[in-house]
């Protein structure tokens, strides 16, 4: 595989502005926590699986080429997931892990795990996990392993969050079970600190008969120790959010689904506005300014210059249509400027900041018919170009 270069349609985008490529492919939606695109050495862009029409898990995969704006299709997934996660690894290949099956039987995920090598374009089988898991959270390690944690799991034949958690070593091929987590919690954050050390926030915990109860726990692994600790709690609980490494290494929390009461006895039906800001040095959060608007299912990326751009997302009372508004973040002055929108409203969909300093957005869900419980996914391809200082 050739690696790319800056091309016509790199050089003729406005800054400051959002640019269409080419539709991808397959129309797919990623509603877990680490199905996002990954930038592979090369500069392509793969993304892997993802949710259809059909609500059903899909195999197919994908390149994109950020010079020319255009997809092409490459090796399949051996089974279809959804809900899984996609890491790159430091040897360049891309492990992609867990995830819902077609035809899915359970809340319980797959145990199996492949690697994509981008060389050849295909994928080979990676071992197993010690349980199947989806909606669970995976981080590249400083020393290059990567941790599991959390997610929807096999409970002695029943199905429900879990906090056992494991280690991949991409080097030995192998898979380790370590000590588990204080919480059991899927669709929760993780972020690899500046300290080596990975931060878990919030999520949803089984609690039994179909119920969940929303999550404001965070603990912190330390790949040091192999122990979990807990730390600070943030004000509200969070689930479908996003979470931030900024520059100066505070992790910067947006959105996500928080029923509850508010100030003045008004109960908020749908998705959170607020934002918070957490300090590893000690190990509290504090309440940053607010959105422009309540959202999840959102995604956000951080930008060259520091400064965050928040993209798209729905309300959960009323998913029915996605947000095509977007939000840039200015961590110095800690205030929320509204930033160019996108063509296509969009939920649940794939965006990565690229190495050029531009943002990817592809795919998601544009539009959900309650009445039918059917949703129309979105295949357009959009670009976010930087103005100047941005980069």
């Amino acid at each position: 595989m050739t690696s790319i270069s800056t091309t016509e349609f790199e050089a003729s985008t406005e800054a400051g502005a959002w640019h269409a490529a080419k539709d991808v492919p397959l129309a797919v939606n990623w509603q877990g926590m680490g199905d996002n695109p990954v930038q592979l050495a090369d500069g392509h862009v793969l993304i892997a699986g993802g949710q259809d029409t059909n609500f059903g898990s899909a195999s197919a995969c994908a390149l994109f080429n950020p010079g020319l704006g255009t997809w092409t299709t490459t090796g399949a997934l051996a089974e279809g997931r959804s809900g899984h996660t996609l890491t790159r690894l430091p040897d360049g290949s891309v492990l992609a892990a867990g995830g819902l099956p077609t035809p899915q039987t359970s809340n319980a995920g797959l145990a199996t795990a492949e690697r994509f090598d981008p060389v050849a374009g295909k994928w080979v089988a990676a071992g197993s996990m010690s349980v199947g898991r989806t909606a669970h959270s995976a981080t590249l390690l400083a020393d290059g392993r990567v941790l599991l944690a959390g997610g929807y799991a096999d409970r002695s034949g029943s199905s429900g969050t879990t906090a056992t958690a494991e280690i991949y070593d991409p080097t030995a091929k192998t898979w380790t079970p370590i000590e588990s987590m204080n919480d059991a919690r899927s669709v929760h954050q993780s972020v690899l600190l500046h300290d080596g050390r990975v931060l878990v926030i919030g999520g949803t915990a089984d609690v039994g008969s179909g119920t969940y109860t929303d999550l404001a726990f965070c603990e912190i692994f330390d790949p040091a120790t192999g122990k979990w600790t807990p730390t600070g709690s943030t004000a509200r609980p969070r689930f479908d959010a996003t979470a931030t490494v900024l520059r100066d290494g505070t992790v910067l929390v947006t959105g996500g689904g928080w029923p509850g009461w508010v100030a003045g006895w008004v109960f908020n039906t749908g998705s959170d506005w607020t934002t918070e800001r957490y300090s590893p040095i000690t190990g509290t959060w504090t309440r940053d300014a607010d959105l422009p608007c309540a959202r999840l299912y959102h995604r956000a990326a951080l930008l060259r210059d520091g400064r965050v751009l928040v993209i798209g997302g729905a309300n959960a009372s009323n998913v029915s249509t996605g947000l095509r508004n977007a939000a840039l973040y200015d961590p110095t002055t800690k205030t929320w400027q509204q930033a160019a929108g996108l063509a296509t409203g969009r939920w649940a969909f794939g965006a990565l900041a690229l190495d050029d300093g531009r943002v990817l957005v592809v795919g998601g869900v544009d539009h959900l018919d309650g009445s039918s419980t059917n949703w129309r996914l979105t295949a357009s391809t959009e670009i976010y170009t930087p103005s100047e200082g941005e980069q």
